[in-house]
């Protein structure tokens, strides 16, 4: 049973209020992480580079400025050269300020800004700093980006592009935890802690799965499962995860599937008994199907 009292509706979901966050992260994982700690409930800064009059600092605001828009809403944003010594002078003034510390600097270049952790730490002890790189450790230096992490961990298939950045956004997913990590660190010992995410980690987490076999061809989630399976329709597709026997069951009486056991549902001859049903329906019939027999499935366009 649920205790409606203890499930906040998400506006009222404000674990980091009063916690103030400052990022100098450019592109995605860093202001992707910033979005969900404004959401949160902290109190969020960013310090761009300089740019041209009307322009963003950050590469994402030139190439996508929606995206930018959508992650830097209610985050207030400041101009800072920090090769200068007035932007310098900016950063001090903001890291005197924050609780939480986000860049995503290769770690010669946190050297080259005065921003080493042990430089840092000496200045802020309270100051809880999450260093976001591409690879961990000695890798740190190396040149990479989400295609390439991604590809690392098997991930890409053929000359296809993955549908979205897997490595970037769930570098940003670690990156907001890892910022939960340091205000919790720093309210147990009053001390600032650093945590390093690395987006390669982010990459061989999602894979974890291929890793451990579960998606890899023939696999229950990797098509050996007729009842886990993206199939044709009239007029489109539909993706269908009837993977639990109840909604096996379910799906198998709709499609007229005699044989629901087990060992018949790792049979050709029952995907292609469901491909046949499938295809003679539209997605409207199969998603009012969804609704009256409680299947999950989801339908998509050609």
């Amino acid at each position: 049973m649920v205790n409606k009292h203890t499930a906040l509706p998400p506006a009222q979901q404000k674990s980091l209020k009063s916690v103030r966050v400052l990022s100098l992260a450019l592109n995605m994982p860093g202001p992707a992480a910033l979005m969900r700690c404004r959401k949160m409930g902290a109190t969020c800064v960013k310090l761009e580079p300089p740019a041209p009059p009307r322009a963003s600092g950050d590469p994402m605001g030139r190439y996508n400025p929606a995206a930018y828009a959508a992650m830097h809403d209610g985050v207030r944003i400041m101009k800072a050269d920090l090769k200068s010594e007035q932007g310098q002078k900016a950063l001090h003034r903001e890291l005197e300020k924050a609780d939480v510390l986000i860049t995503s600097f290769r770690p010669s270049a946190l050297v080259k800004l005065g921003l080493a952790w042990k430089t840092l730490h000496k200045k802020y002890p309270e100051l809880g700093m999450i260093a976001i790189v591409g690879a961990p450790g000695e890798r740190a230096e190396e040149a990479g980006h989400d295609l390439t992490y991604v590809a690392e961990q098997d991930l890409v298939s053929g000359l296809t592009l993955p549908a979205t950045l897997y490595a970037d956004m769930g570098g940003a997913l670690m990156a907001s935890e890892a910022v939960l990590q340091a205000v919790m660190h720093r309210r147990l010992r009053e001390k600032g802690i650093y945590i390093e995410v690395a987006l390669s980690e982010a990459a061989a987490f999602l894979a974890l799965p291929r890793t451990w076999g579960l998606t890899k061809p023939g696999a229950p989630v990797g098509g050996g499962h007729a009842g886990y399976q993206v199939y044709k329709c009239r007029d489109g597709r539909v993706a269908v995860a009837a993977l639990e026997p109840h909604f096996a069951l379910r799906l198998c009486k709709v499609a007229g599937v005699a044989d629901t056991s087990a060992d018949s549902m790792a049979t050709e001859q029952t995907r292609d008994l469901i491909a046949a049903w499938a295809l003679g329906r539209t997605r409207a019939q199969l998603e009012q199907l969804a609704l009256e027999k409680d299947i999950p499935l989801h339908t998509l366009p050609p």
